[in-house]
């Protein structure tokens, strides 16, 4: 390994973990927003929890996420490919840093994947990028590439909705001649919950810093087996405390307080359905994004109890956020490539 690669191959680690901290302010937040508005926690015991959570689920989740984020280069693992990595990784940051500025909830995953499809186009064209079309419409229908990124990131928050509108009704069915008290134990049951939606989505989002850096070490001609992949996530779930601690308050306060007035049965039945779907996502290799995720489950909640009184701009935030982000970061990991091409 020659100085410069050295140079460029750390270089784009650290890229990749300023990403995990970006993420960590950016969607770990929106794990504990309902846990802190409906007054289960106040915000530093929310957020310490979040992280210490976060922190194990990123060391000890598994390898399906990170391999279906890599798996949408198709590169050889060379020394030319760091510079697409470090393009890439530089859109995702940007974008992540100007979305979180505005507290708009956007999505890491949608500008990680967004800036992975424009340093490589840029780089060698389209068709080093796997876009899955063909392997989708083929005999095996096999879900892959970009195609099962994007169907997961769409498809969550739908699901979402979808189980925490059908767990809210039930609840308002059951709780129907309940007591006001049953709210302290509510509220404590959520403690255990956020614990696990923290977990889960740190097991999930971790992976994809994890894939990049291992991509990353591949290209230099680096690789330490199991032991690499373990330090990879320690790093990664570190950082992603870091983020976490930091917290991402504007962020926290859309979702906690901009969609629906959250109380104790709304939060506890939006961190089970978001959790559940975190799970089935990471089980099945598919990266979504846990902000989304937790806004389609606040609006199933809301949408169950009081339609009127749910604040669906927010859904169409989400939806400008799918339309815009991934062509955004993209165009910004294209022109970072541009310039590493000029000064090389």
């Amino acid at each position: 390994m020659t100085i410069s690669t050295l140079i460029i191959l750390v270089i784009v680690i650290f890229v990749a973990f300023i990403f995990t901290l970006t993420n960590g302010l950016h969607d770990a937040s929106s794990v504990v927003a309902t846990f802190i508005s409906c007054g289960a926690a106040n915000p530093i015991q929310a957020i310490i929890l979040a992280a210490i959570c976060g922190f194990f689920g990123a060391l000890t989740s598994g390898n399906a996420v990170a391999n279906t984020i890599s798996g949408i280069v198709t590169i050889p693992t060379e020394t030319a490919l760091l510079k697409v990595l470090l393009a890439a990784m530089i859109g995702a940051v940007v974008w992540n840093l100007v979305t979180w500025k505005f507290g708009f909830p956007s999505s890491s995953t949608h500008a990680l994947v967004g800036g992975l499809v424009g340093a490589v186009w840029v780089a060698r064209g389209t068709n080093y990028i796997l876009w899955g079309w063909s392997e989708l419409l083929g005999p095996g229908h096999q879900l892959l590439g970009v195609t099962k990124i994007v169907a997961a990131l769409i498809l969550s928050p739908v699901l979402g909705f979808i189980a925490a509108f059908l767990i809210q009704s039930l609840s308002n069915l059951i709780l129907r001649n309940a007591k006001i008290s049953i709210n302290k134990w509510i509220k404590k049951i959520q403690w255990i919950l956020a614990g696990l939606l923290a977990y889960s989505h740190s097991a999930n989002d971790s992976q994809k810093t994890v894939g990049i850096i291992w991509l990353a070490l591949a290209s230099a001609s680096y690789s330490n087996g199991q032991v690499g992949l373990i330090w990879i996530k320690g790093l990664a779930g570190a950082v992603m405390f870091v983020g976490t601690l930091l917290g991402g308050w504007p962020i926290m306060k859309t979702i906690g307080r901009g969609i629906y007035a959250i109380r104790p049965i709304h939060s506890l039945n939006s961190q089970l359905s978001s959790g559940g779907c975190l799970v089935l996502a990471t089980a099945l290799g598919a990266p979504v994004s846990t902000t989304h995720v937790v806004v389609g489950t606040v609006m199933g909640v809301g949408g169950a109890d009081e339609f009127r009184m749910v604040n669906w701009k927010i859904g169409k935030e989400i939806i400008i956020a799918w339309c815009i982000t991934i062509p955004a970061s993209a165009l910004v990991a294209a022109l970072v490539f541009y310039l590493l091409r000029i000064v090389e």
